[in-house]
């Protein structure tokens, strides 16, 4: 089964999605299920993992509507305040949902570079384990050394970093961001998805040659068992189309035998997820 493991849903707001700037305007509109239903069957893909696009509950309750509607939603990754008084009674609640089999919280957008090492939000992690859950873990390359630090206080957690911890790839920031990826990648709980890489790069004159030797770090730190397939759709859409996004992933896991590029493409977010 072919699995993307990470894509978003939205009804455009320009408040909620502010992020979305001028140089993104053409993903400023609605974003549903009937419109990746379509990309879906034109790019033989037979499920996904539906990720938050906003930091609140109302999000996570708005991803476990649309993943009841829409059976090829195999699973959600949604928001909670890991931080709050209330954490134990509110992962009560969404443990009642057989769909949601994790969250993230946008970490990328914190100032304190440190900002996963909080007390609080540790205390949040360690409640996880509990219900099972996975948490997707989204940064920028400068809170790699956090990251490398919170993955070891939870070794038999379930960890999977986003877009490859978005390298400045249109800046050729390589060599530090290369380095603590090999060391996070030694943590045997951790997973990383070969997504959003197109859109670290120049938008309008990436080349699959840029991106190449952050794919293949990444496939020598995890190796072929820990790496997974994701779209970024629709956040994709600013620098190419779905078709060339899983392109360049199929052609890179090309040189591996027929069952680790399966495992890429979608048995490793079965497992991960437990779809």
């Amino acid at each position: 089964m072919k699995i993307d493991s990470h894509q978003h849903f939205w009804k455009y707001e320009p408040v909620k999605h502010s992020w979305i700037d001028d140089e993104m305007a053409v993903i400023r509109k609605d974003f549903m299920p009937a419109d990746l239903k379509q990309v879906y069957l034109e790019n033989d893909i037979d499920g996904c993992v539906a990720v938050q696009a906003d930091q609140t509950t109302a999000e996570t309750d708005f991803l476990i509507e649309l993943a009841s509607e829409n059976n090829f939603i195999k699973g959600i990754v949604g928001w909670v305040d890991l931080r709050g008084n209330d954490i134990d009674e509110v992962l009560e609640h969404y443990n009642k949902f057989k769909v949601v089999k994790g969250f993230r919280h946008v970490v990328q957008g914190e100032a304190d570079h440190n900002f996963l090492l909080r007390p609080d939000f540790l205390a949040g992690i360690s409640k996880l384990a509990r219900y099972n859950f996975t948490y997707d873990i989204l940064v920028f390359p400068h809170q790699l050394g956090a990251v490398l630090e919170f993955v070891k206080k939870f070794p038999n957690h379930k960890f999977v970093i986003d877009h490859i911890a978005k390298p400045y790839i249109k800046d050729s920031f390589y060599e530090g961001w290369a380095v603590l990826m090999t060391e996070i990648g030694k943590q045997k709980n951790v997973y990383c998805k070969l997504s959003g890489m197109i859109t670290e790069a120049d938008y309008k004159k990436w080349t699959v040659e840029q991106i190449t030797p952050y794919m293949t770090l990444v496939l020598n730190a995890f190796g072929a068992d820990r790496i997974m397939f994701g779209s970024d759709w629709p956040v994709c859409l600013v620098a190419g189309n779905y078709k060339t996004v899983k392109k360049i992933v199929t052609d890179f896991i090309s040189q591996l035998s027929e069952e680790e590029q399966a495992k890429i493409m979608g048995l490793n977010a079965m497992k991960f997820y437990n779809l």
